[in-house]
């Protein structure tokens, strides 16, 4: 698996990782299982959120015994976002989690709470070896000018956002910005919620075209034209260990450019909106 750095971040990760909202929902052992396959594979940037139900308990599980395999991100709600709130859920998600450690904590989205009291928490968290590094989730531009500031600079590891074929929005200024800052690109929902385009569309019959002169799966070639960007991770769910090696065979896919500009064209960037989608 292709490992590329993360930001400002002193490690190298997994250019395609493991997401689990909605995880709790699936089959406990099926879920435990393709969480460890994709660690198999080396799918080893594994993200969670204390507002995910239980799975920082499937994800706990899933890691025993191989923790220090693990890049391991999680997120705090907006709601508990003051600085000793923030400390608070932290610990509260290092025991649901059974660590000792987070390798990166992110702001789950941009709420009410002063982004300084935010930061300050994760500071102290950093000063206690609870968390490695910490990021930003849902920031749009004028957030992350804000984060930027708030910060002095330079800390900001990630924003995890939303992107795939059918919502390219963050193309339009996260992306830019991200990149001149220094600033890991996290796409979640990378196929979108039950509307990934299927073979009997244009642009579903393109990518299984292109799937079809690389052995693969049009999963597949969506999951890395996100992933073109130096600076772009994606963090797919698996819902089986099969879903899991799929996932993770798109790491040592090689699109070329005339099909990589094939699938632009196909899935145009469209308009900027006037707030950043989140879902």
């Amino acid at each position: 698996m292709e490992r590329r750095p993360f930001g400002p971040v002193a490690r190298e990760v997994s250019l395609i990782g493991q997401g689990t909202w909605y995880i709790d929902d699936a089959h406990r052992p099926t879920a435990v299982a393709a969480l460890r396959r994709g660690l198999d594979l080396g799918m080893t940037h594994i993200d969670t959120a204390e507002m995910y139900g239980d799975a920082e308990l499937v994800v706990g599980e899933a890691i025993a015994g191989r923790r220090d395999e693990v890049f391991l991100v999680s997120k705090v709600l907006p709601s508990n976002a003051s600085r000793s709130g923030t400390v608070a859920a932290c610990e509260q998600s290092l025991a649901r989690l059974r660590t000792d450690r987070l390798d990166c904590y992110l702001l789950h989205w941009r709420g009410s709470h002063p982004l300084e009291e935010t930061f300050a928490g994760f500071a102290r968290l950093r000063e206690q070896g609870k968390i490695l590094s910490w990021g930003v989730s849902n920031f749009d531009v004028p957030d992350l000018d804000a984060a930027w500031k708030a910060d002095g600079g330079g800390q900001i590891a990630c924003n995890q956002v939303l992107y795939h074929l059918g919502e390219r929005a963050i193309e339009h200024a996260v992306m830019p910005w991200c990149e001149e800052h220094g600033v890991a690109v996290v796409a979640y929902s990378p196929f979108g919620h039950d509307d990934f385009p299927g073979p009997h569309t244009p642009g579903g019959r393109l990518l299984e075209e292109i799937a079809a002169n690389h052995g693969a799966t049009a999963r597949q070639v969506a999951l890395r034209f996100l992933l073109r960007a130096p600076n772009v991770f994606a963090i797919p769910k698996s819902s089986s260990p099969d879903h899991a090696a799929e996932n993770a065979s798109a790491g040592s896919l090689q699109l070329t450019q005339a099909e990589l500009a094939r699938i632009d064209a196909a899935f145009p960037l469209g308009s900027k909106p006037s707030r950043l989608p989140m879902l």
